[in-house]
Parts: C-alpha cells; sequence; structure tokens
C-alpha cells in the first residue's frame, strides 16, 4: 500500500491523502481519504486552482474523515473534473457536509461576484472554483455509513469508520489492504476527551502505520477555567461599555461550543444577558443538527449534554441573522455578542463585521480557535495594527482576546497519549495536518517518548507502508 501526501503536508488545510494498492501502477486500485480545500494566504489558497495530481475518473471513490472545509471541501472542484464515485462518510458527516458545500458553492459565487462588482480582485474577470451545481453533484455522491460497520473503498481494501470526537460525525478511518495484510489508520482531526458536547474519541486498532493530524502539535492548551474567566471578563468589561462582542467561529461544532459555554455563564452571572446573535446561514443549519442530535439521543453526544437536552445549546437569548440585511443591521454597534463565520476571518459574513467593528475602541474581537498563518484571525493575534479586507486596509483599535481553550483539535500531550494507546505500537508515523513547526515538534517528540520511526512528509511525498 501506498501514500502519497497531497494536501495538509506542511500546511493545516487542504487534507488529502491518495491511498494506492497493490504495487501502485497505473490501473491499481486507488482512492482519497479526506478531499479538503487549501485555505490560509493567497499561496497557499492558490493551490486549490493547481491542475489535481491524479486524474480524477480513475479514484474509486474518497473516504471523509468529517465535514469540515478542510477535509471536504475540494470534493465539489473533484466532481467538476470528473470524479463520479461514491463518497464514503458518516452519516452525520453527510448531514453536515451537504450544509457546508452548499454554503461553500454560495459565498465562492458571492464573494467573486462582490469582487468583480468592487475591482479589488488581482484578476479581471474573478471567479468561483466551482458553483451550487458542482456542490449539489458532490452531494448526490455521498454514501453514509454507520460507525463499525467495514465497506470497501476500492477492491482489494476494507475500511471502517470510529467517532474521532473532533465535530459531530468525525471519524478515526482505518484502510486494510486485504492482500498485503497492511493497515492504515487515519486520525483525521482528533478531538478531546473533554469535549463539551461530544464523547471521546475512539482507541486507534493495531496498524502497520498512522497518520495523525498535528494542528496543536508544539503546544498545550491552557486550563478550561481559567480561560473561561478570561473570556467573560471580556465579555463583561465590552458590554457594560456599550461595546460589541465579535466572536468569528467555525460554523461547524465552535458554534455550538460557544452557545453552550455563553449559556453557563449566563446561568452563572459572569456574564451580562444581552443580544446573541448567530449570523451564519451555515451555522444556523449546523446549529438544527446539533439540537436535532442532542434531542434524538445520538450516540456521540456526551452524557451530560443528552441529560441537559437541546436547551444546553439552543438560547431564549439567541437571535437568528437569516438575511443580508439583518447581518449589516448589526455593524451598527451595540451591546450585544456576535458569533460568525468563518472562524479565521477569512471569509463570509464575518469579514464585514470585522471592517465596520475593528476601527472602534469600544469593541472586541474573541479569538476562539485555531488561525493560521496568514489569516485575518492570525493578523489579528500577532497584534496586527490595520489589516486588508475587501482590497482595503483597516485600522485595528477594538480589543483583542485570544481564548485558546475552546479548541476541538486534541493538543501535543493529548495526541501522544491517543497514538501511546495503540497497541502494538506502528512501524510508521506520518505527521500531517499542521504548521511545519508544530508538525516537526510532535514527530520529535513522537520519536522521543514512543521510539518510532516518525516522518513529516513533503507536499506531494509518496511513501510505502
Amino acid at each position: 500500500m501506498f501514500l502519497t501526501f497531497l494536501g495538509a503536508a506542511g500546511t493545516v488545510t487542504g487534507s488529502k491523502t491518495l491511498v494506492q494498492l497493490g504495487r501502485g501502477a497505473p490501473g491499481d486500485p486507488q482512492f482519497l481519504v479526506d478531499c479538503g480545500m487549501f485555505q490560509g494566504p493567497r499561496e497557499i489558497r492558490s493551490r486549490n486552482w493547481d491542475t489535481f495530481p491524479v486524474e480524477p475518473t480513475a479514484l474509486s471513490s474518497v473516504v471523509l474523515s468529517h465535514a469540515h472545509l478542510d477535509h471536504c471541501g475540494y470534493l465539489p472542484a473533484l466532481v467538476r473534473a470528473g470524479f463520479s464515485g461514491p463518497v464514503h462518510c458518516s452519516p452525520n458527516t453527510a448531514t453536515l457536509a451537504a450544509i457546508i458545500l452548499r454554503d461553500s458553492a454560495r459565498l465562492q459565487e458571492e464573494d467573486a461576484s462582490y469582487a468583480r462588482k468592487k475591482g479589488f480582485s488581482r484578476h479581471a474577470q474573478p471567479q468561483a472554483l466551482y458553483g451550487i451545481d458542482d456542490a449539489e453533484e458532490a452531494i448526490s455522491l455521498l454514501a453514509p455509513v454507520e460507525f463499525g460497520v467495514a465497506f470497501s473503498p476500492a477492491d482489494g481494501a476494507t475500511a471502517r469508520l470510529d467517532p474521532a470526537g473532533h465535530i459531530l460525525g468525525s471519524s478515526i478511518v482505518t484502510v486494510t489492504d486485504d492482500q498485503a495484510a497492511r493497515t492504515v489508520v487515519f486520525s483525521g482531526d482528533l478531538g478531546r476527551g473533554n469535549h463539551p458536547l461530544l464523547a471521546p474519541p475512539a482507541q486507534p486498532v493495531s496498524a502497520t502505520a498512522i497518520v495523525i493530524e498535528s494542528t496543536y502539535g508544539d503546544r498545550e492548551h491552557e486550563d478550561v477555567e481559567q480561560e473561561t474567566d478570561q473570556m467573560a471578563a471580556a465579555i463583561t468589561r465590552t458590554l457594560k461599555r456599550g461595546g460589541t462582542v465579535v466572536i468569528p467561529a467555525f460554523a461547524v461544532d465552535r458554534t455550538e461550543v460557544l452557545l453552550k459555554a455563553l449559556r453557563s455563564l449566563q446561568d452563572q452571572q459572569r456574564i451580562p444577558v444581552s443580544p446573541i446573535h448567530v449570523d451564519s446561514p451555515m451555522a444556523l443549519a449546523g446549529l438544527r443538527v446539533y439540537v436535532d442530535a442532542i434531542a434524538g439521543g445520538d450516540a456521540e453526544i456526551n452524557t451530560a449534554t443528552a441529560a441537559e437536552g437541546p436547551g444546553a445549546i439552543d438560547l431564549p437569548n439567541l437571535h437568528e441573522a437569516t438575511t443580508p440585511e439583518q447581518s449589516m443591521a448589526l455593524d451598527r454597534g451595540g451591546a450585544r455578542i456576535i458569533v460568525s463565520a468563518s472562524g479565521m476571518g477569512s471569509g463570509g459574513r464575518v469579514t464585514h463585521h470585522l471592517k465596520a467593528l475593528l476601527p472602534d475602541r469600544g469593541n472586541t474581537v474573541l479569538l476562539v480557535g485555531f488561525q493560521a498563518v496568514g489569516t485575518p484571525g492570525r493578523m489579528l493575534r500577532d497584534g496586527a495594527h490595520e489589516i486588508k479586507i475587501h482590497g482595503k486596509y483597516v485600522a485595528v483599535r477594538a480589543e483583542i482576546v485570544e481564548i485558546e481553550a475552546f479548541s476541538v483539535h486534541a493538543d501535543a500531550s493529548e495526541l501522544i497519549d491517543w497514538l501511546r494507546s495503540a497497541d502494538p505500537r506502528p512501524k510508521q508515523v506520518f505527521v500531517n495536518h499542521g504548521e511545519q513547526d508544530a508538525s516537526d515538534a510532535l514527530a520529535e517528540r513522537i520519536r522521543r517518548e514512543l521510539d518510532v520511526a516518525v516522518i513529516v512528509p513533503q507536499p506531494g511525498e509518496r511513501v510505502a507502508v
């Protein structure tokens, strides 16, 4: 079995791994694990427009670990290029991926139209990577499979999905070459044992090799209670001075985690009760999926949240901004909380909120997730005095507060502990889905603590398992 790292190598987005069986010769069975979009700075995003390195019609299938855009967002482009096989994923991933792909296509079409209208693109006629028709075709290929049930992603291979505890539907992908008796486990994005909503990730099965993410491979998460205190203090002082709290949040899972935290802080009287606006069509659609999962007793929901019921995330002072007019009205300011996508401030409605609200010292931007290099969120985190939005520089006067405790990615120690639970330990570990320093740091720690061969693959590198 051969693996080729087509994405998430040296960067934290664009997850795509080509799996080839047999000798890996032309015509041998092959499929993808994940099919993500590159995000971040222009030089990374531009890779989305490169000719796909494998003939899409030669792929037997795609297996998705979960529904985040950097793991599923390239699917419509692959379909546009000729792919027509099944896309295997968990049932909840199928539901969420349909929401995310439709929203991605809509945003790309809107952003391209806005860029043409305003003339701030480097291209004379900016185009979307794909449109809604491509997204619908990709959605029609989604083939849900339950956790723990074996399926065949290609002739001669058997696979299964197990809960990863990262977002609803997220999966650890295990692939076995039936002829060569080789097994590879892909962590996908690995969750944490203390996820506010979801049950912990499953342990890896016995494997020849493990491919593990490294988003937080060079750091440990801060104490949750301490960071919650910091968040409560930032929200309270902002609302008391009549300012707006803007929270760029990934539409799926991070929004729900935030709402649960805000509900708890309100109930404990640690923050004032104020209007909370969720301003993202995708986030609102995802919220309904989570509410239904909690109400329906989905096995992925942890026992504490199941006991609370849907009210854990469905707040009485929650307001839904469903139209562009409702979204624009929020930019008038005032004491309120706005939760809006995208989580790195790199697209969607939150960019308009940042453009309008960053220049006012009374406002606060709360960064609650990973901020990739080159994104507006990372620039704000690193202390930028101005950031460029829609072709214009915007002064940064608002208070910027970073809270990492709400990350639903495992930190370095949690990744090590997950690897350590594999019995026997794999012969090879491949570290991907991280910025170079994070991947290198995790690789060195694995090498030192677990004494196994560790590789940080280069983009396009092909390895034998």
